[in-house]
């Protein structure tokens, strides 16, 4: 990945890329008729400064693409934002990010239109996806004037959406990864914790296919039909 952004931004800055501007990335993609077996899915986790996003900062990206039914690990994103002006403090146990890595990190305008060009507009899974895409857009705007809407989808309700009777003792990534078996290698770690969820979201989507899902859209209804039920348990 290192090498990659270096030598994007190498092409970015000789003119090599075309118009690299938020403008001109992909444009997000609606869901419709897209095969869940066949379509790019982004699997994304963000490190920050904290757990609120009017006053904390994204310090890091992690992602991983799910390409026709299974993880890519080819196809990742692993970037530690160069922001060495934040405050880290109350964070830096849990995340493992210091004062040194923020001052070693990418430029975060580089790093940022990089992370469009390569989520080329593909639809967001996220576990408990609000914390994410409400720090990401907030990141893109700031910096980059950036205010389109992506499709988002919470893992968090994916997986109940089709193993409702799961007994997990919690609700947390860690209660399913252990539900399922799955060993998560660096938990606060934004690419590991990132592929956790990518494997988590497999499982959930080889149900959804032995349900009779077929398409982005059919996946999407059902988890608004599932938000929906809860709400109602909720009243």
């Amino acid at each position: 990945m290192l090498e990659q952004i270096r030598q994007w931004i190498e092409r970015r800055r000789s003119g090599r890329t075309g118009n690299t501007a938020p403008e001109n990335t992909p444009n997000p993609k609606i869901p419709g008729d897209q095969l869940l077996s066949e379509c790019r899915l982004i699997v994304l986790d963000l490190e920050t400064t904290g757990l609120h996003p009017n006053k904390d900062e994204v310090i890091a990206v992690g992602a991983v693409a799910i390409n026709g039914g299974a993880i890519d690990l080819s196809d990742q994103f692993d970037l530690i934002l160069r922001r060495p002006e934040l405050d880290i403090t109350k964070t830096v146990l849990i995340h493992g990010i210091g004062p040194e890595a923020l001052t070693q990190g990418h430029e975060t305008e580089d790093a940022l239109l990089f992370l469009l060009e390569w989520m080329n507009g593909d639809p967001v899974l996220a576990y408990h996806s609000a914390f994410d895409q409400k720090f990401l857009e907030k990141t893109l705007k700031a910096e980059l004037g950036y205010t389109q809407n992506h499709t988002w989808m919470d893992v968090a309700d994916v997986l109940p959406a089709f193993f409702p009777d799961a007994l997990t003792n919690g609700k947390g990534l860690d209660n399913w990864a252990d539900h399922f078996g799955l060993e998560v290698s660096a938990r606060h770690h934004a690419a590991s914790d990132a592929l956790a969820t990518a494997e988590l979201t497999l499982i959930a989507l080889n149900k959804a296919h032995k349900n009779g899902l077929k398409t982005l859209r059919e996946l999407h209804d059902k988890l608004r039909y599932h938000r929906r039920l809860k709400d109602i348990h909720r009243m």
